[in-house]
């Protein structure tokens, strides 16, 4: 061999190696793929006990859901601020709306939505024609009024709730006020000519405990009919209470109220902070029977959980890693759960089995063409917290697919083409197929005896299509697929082509 064809041999050799190093490069598959973060949240297959809320950079976060409070049939106004407005969910109707100066904001109480009050106008005014202890006078009503709050500075004389009307008398009026004020950082209830058989025209109740401004904290005054128990209470325990009864203890005869009509109600007169779930009711306190709807845990002890739907990757994908932008406040918890297959249609709730995975560890043993996540988020014991998951980010490996045979051959016989080629030099060849079609790069031929195309030829190097028409050009191409799996299919190769004629008849 002479020196420069020696040469040009190296320099050939030299390419093909360096070729092949760039084709095994650009296989090499370990992608990712991102799940809220700017994509945002809204692809569950399972739902229960979240939403959406406040995450990191801006972004929406999966968190615990909280429960918004709920109205009976003893409910006379239920305000809610869910979706930026406000409304009375207590489906009676009898509460107008003259002036609302509260603007929306998303840091509630309960639900997803609270109210903000500047203290600069009247806040919120409600005309009722009919009150909870209404009438031209209606005596013996036991009633309730509740709401949560959150100041900024809780200062004297802030105004949070004030009920105004009058009532007639055959020789004089009385005007009646219900009202809730700061006084030395705490609420004080003023109740004036509200229970006209007591010789005092007015009745106060002072809170013992300070109010903690930018902190959320339940207020209930409660009156109930039967004991003539009137009482003030903040997060469900008792700061002040009074017996409206001839002896002022629990034994005398009860001093019911009587109450005038068209009654006014202003919210947040001159208040400045965050209000949420205001209720009214026609019954006293009874306690927290329902302390999720109606108490101070923001949430379900059992938490939460979600499901995403089966994500498709490639065939035989493994799933190395699951990485997250997250919150978990002291106490809070998030489980984190990853299942896979190669074809989601039959999956059940516990089939394929859930494995438990820690976020940024290495996940063993969890590989197919569909990745399912889940994750149940946990509050902190007092059910004041939840863990928030603004982005997930899942991080696999799809399998190298093999490279194409080369030197592609097709002879042309009597109704019949035989295709050959040399092994491709991937070591995760297993087999070949063989693509075929009657027109240039489409394959989507039917004659063959041997089947429709693709036809596996299996791990040989050649293959004679039979009952192919005489005179007709057939074009052919030849694919690799892995030895882990028939349907992780390489590239294409060269296409070649050949015309079957009678005169190719082996005599």
């Amino acid at each position: 061999m002479s020196f420069m064809k020696k040469n040009i041999l190296k320099l050939s050799l030299a390419y093909f190696a360096s070729a092949f190093v760039l084709v095994s490069t650009a296989a090499a598959s370990e992608k990712t793929l991102v799940l809220g973060g700017k994509n945002g949240w809204n692809d569950f297959l399972v739902k229960k006990g979240i939403t959406t809320g406040q995450g990191r950079f801006g972004f929406d976060a999966v968190q615990l859901s909280s429960q918004t409070q709920t109205s009976d049939k003893d409910t006379e106004l239920l305000l809610l601020f869910e979706n930026g407005k406000v409304s009375d969910f207590d489906g009676k109707g009898n509460y107008r709306i003259i002036e609302n100066n509260l603007l929306p904001v998303k840091d509630a109480a309960k639900g997803t939505g609270a109210a903000l009050s500047r203290g600069e106008k009247k806040g919120l005014v409600l005309k009722k024609d009919k009150s909870p202890l209404s009438g031209s006078y209606v005596p013996g009503n036991s009633f309730s009024v509740e709401f949560w709050i959150s100041p900024s500075l809780a200062e004297n004389g802030e105004k949070i709730y004030s009920w105004q009307t009058s009532i007639n008398y055959s020789k004089y009026t009385d005007f009646q006020t219900v009202s809730a004020v700061f006084l030395n950082n705490r609420i004080e209830w003023r109740f004036l000519n509200v229970f006209p058989g007591l010789s005092e025209r007015e009745v106060v109740l002072k809170g013992s405990t300070p109010v903690i401004p930018q902190k959320w904290s339940r207020h209930t005054v409660s009156f109930d009919e039967e004991t003539g128990c009137l009482e003030y209470l903040v997060d469900g325990k008792t700061e002040d209470i009074k017996f409206i009864t001839s002896t002022r203890h629990e034994s005398g005869t009860v001093c019911t109220p009587v109450i005038g009509k068209n009654s006014t109600i202003e919210i947040c007169h001159s208040f400045t902070g965050k209000i949420d779930s205001v209720c009214i009711k026609n019954a006293a306190y009874k306690g927290d029977e329902n302390i999720l709807v109606n108490g101070n845990e923001a949430f379900k002890a059992e938490g939460g959980r979600f499901e995403t739907r089966p994500i498709l990757v490639s065939r035989a994908s493994s799933f190395d890693s699951l990485e997250g932008i997250v919150s978990v406040p002291a106490q809070t918890e998030l489980k984190f759960f990853v299942r896979a297959g190669d074809n989601c249609y039959g999956w059940t709730e516990n089939y394929p089995e859930w494995k438990e995975i820690s976020l940024d560890e290495k996940i063993e043993g969890v590989s197919g063409q569909y990745f399912q996540i889940a994750s149940e988020l946990l509050p902190d014991g007092n059910c004041q917290q939840t863990p928030k998951i603004t982005e997930l980010t899942v991080k696999y490996t799809e399998p190298e697919t093999p490279l194409p045979p080369f030197f592609v051959k097709a002879v042309p016989g009597d109704g019949e083409v035989t295709l050959s080629w040399r092994f491709s030099i991937d070591d995760n060849a297993g087999g070949y197929y063989v693509y075929y079609g009657s027109k240039p790069g489409e394959y989507l031929g039917r004659a063959a005896i041997e089947g429709v195309s693709p036809v596996n030829a299996g791990n040989s190097t050649s293959i004679t299509l039979t009952g192919l028409n005489n005179g007709t050009i057939y074009y052919f191409a030849v694919s690799t697929y892995s030895k882990l799996d028939e349907n992780i299919n390489g590239e294409l190769s060269n296409e070649v082509f050949a015309r079957p004629s009678k005169r190719l008849a082996k005599k």
